[in-house]
């Protein structure tokens, strides 16, 4: 389990390096801002393109194999990224990156799916997913503090980083398919998934609703890895140096995305409600998103004070931010809100993933993860190009950072058909689990017709959410 964390973070560290080197890219190869945040857009939508095809390899095949070779090659294309010698070149090796960052996340979601009993789902998920979290976030501050003064070298030590982590997953037990899956205990389950099998996914109404949530939800969280740019626009309207303002601006990023550890409250919420109703998890997910929405908009509009030494080195920076927190009142409320408003969106993640293992047999998780990924892919990319260019057209009427807090702002209203679609996903979720519970323990009567394994399937619904013992199926 500790390998597959390890991974998932790490592929977001590779995502999360560039947004906060914009600028010393750019410098570096002659070009804007605009034409590095495309590399961004290009990663987030070819990653989601490409897991899809990871995804049914790995429901469909050898899963260890798969995940490896998608590991090597992020690690590849992230190395060429810090070694690339002009725009073009740093382009293609993103476009490589992309490609193997697609089959890590999707193929390692169907894994851990099968180490994690449905009992703590959402728990076991908090932290898989906060793991990728912390690696988005390890990554605006690996950007900034390495790469300040020289942009190239966190990619180089984020691929080295990569081999180590493929090195011991390479030592690692593999996870047979339904392995936790308390209806298939005792047997060997040998379903892989078919090329027929999507209209049997897409019929899954709760599906539907788990896959294309993402899209609006993605738009606005992809504004969000603007962030960094924003505080770096603050500091540079107070006077701070270009580099010092890089730095500030990845250091404040990091601080405000803390509250996305708070995600474990959310799957442990997500564990105890769902043992009420098969509705829990939608419902806290719903209920997460649609809150946090006014506490991002007064987020972004919150004044800060920024009182750091211009020029200084980076330990002397982040001390004084660090400091800044409890001296300057508007930076410690911005602090606050930004943790509370990430701590309710971050209640969605692992009830996300709980939710697509709940309502879908072993085989086909990771293709209905990689579906929704997708999505996410397309809503994100679509959300950090779009706000590139919405910055640009309210700088005529706001001058920075004005325009990137009004932008970023008015992106957070996505989020509102995002908790709609949780909410129908609660009325459909119940119906779903039973329907696959039956079909496990179909598939349980066909490879042990010695074993009675009957059931109501509602009540198995029930007896998956906690309200019963398993032992009688055991």
């Amino acid at each position: 389990m500790i390998v597959f964390v390890v991974l998932a973070s790490l592929d977001n560290v590779a995502i999360g390096l560039v947004p906060p080197l914009y600028g010393s890219i750019g410098a570096d190869f002659g070009v804007g801002e605009g034409h590095i945040a495309l590399a961004t857009t290009v990663m987030f939508l070819l990653s989601a393109v490409a897991a899809v095809g990871w995804a049914y390899a790995g429901d469909r095949t050898n899963r260890k194999p798969v995940l490896i070779a998608g590991t090597l090659l992020w690690v590849a294309g992230t190395a060429w990224s810090g070694l690339a010698g002009d725009y073009p070149s740093f382009l293609l090796s993103q476009v490589l990156a992309a490609v193997g960052l697609g089959g890590v996340a999707s193929v390692s979601f169907a894994v851990v799916s099968d180490l994690v009993s449905p009992r703590r789902r959402g728990l076991v998920m908090s932290f898989w997913g906060l793991s990728q979290g912390v690696g988005t976030i390890a990554g605006t501050l690996v950007g900034g503090l390495l790469g300040h003064d020289d942009w190239r070298r966190p990619f180089l030590v984020t691929a080295l980083a990569g081999l180590v982590a493929t090195a011991a997953y390479l030592l690692t037990y593999d996870v047979p398919r339904g392995h936790s899956q308390p209806e298939l205990a005792g047997v060997t389950y040998d379903e892989r998934i078919h090329r027929d099998d999507l209209p049997v996914i897409l019929r899954r109404r709760t599906n539907v609703w788990l896959i294309l949530q993402g899209l609006s939800a993605q738009v606005a969280f992809g504004s969000l890895v603007w962030l960094p740019v924003l505080f770096r626009s603050r500091a540079e309207d107070q006077g701070y140096s270009a580099g010092t303002a890089v730095l500030v601006g990845s250091v404040f990023a990091t601080l405000f995305q803390l509250g996305g550890a708070l995600s474990i409250l959310g799957g442990l919420v997500g564990d105890r409600l769902q043992r009420r109703t098969p509705r829990g998890r939608a419902l806290v997910s719903a209920v997460g998103v649609l809150a946090a929405v006014p506490f991002y908009v007064v987020l972004f509009f919150v004044p800060m004070r920024i009182d750091v030494p211009d020029g200084a080195g980076s330990a002397a920076v982040i001390r004084a931010v660090l400091t800044d927190v409890f001296t300057e009142p508007t930076v410690g409320a911005c602090l606050a809100i930004a943790v509370f408003a990430l701590a309710l969106t971050s209640a969605n993640s692992p009830n996300w993933f709980a939710m697509i293992a709940d309502v879908n047999p072993p085989e086909h998780r990771g293709t209905v993860y990689s579906l929704g990924n997708l999505v996410n892919g397309v809503g994100r990319a679509g959300g950090n190009a779009l706000v590139g260019v919405v910055f640009r057209g309210l700088a005529s009427a706001f001058p920075p950072p004005l325009n990137y807090a009004v932008g970023l702002a008015a992106f957070q209203f996505f989020f509102i058909p995002t908790g709609v679609m949780f909410w129908l996903a609660g009325r459909t979720v119940a119906a779903d689990m039973a329907d696959t519970h039956a079909a496990l323990l179909a598939a349980r009567r066909s490879a042990d017709p010695d074993r009675d394994v009957g059931g109501d399937p509602a009540v198995g619904v029930q007896r998956l959410a906690g309200h019963q013992d398993l032992a009688p199926d055991r």
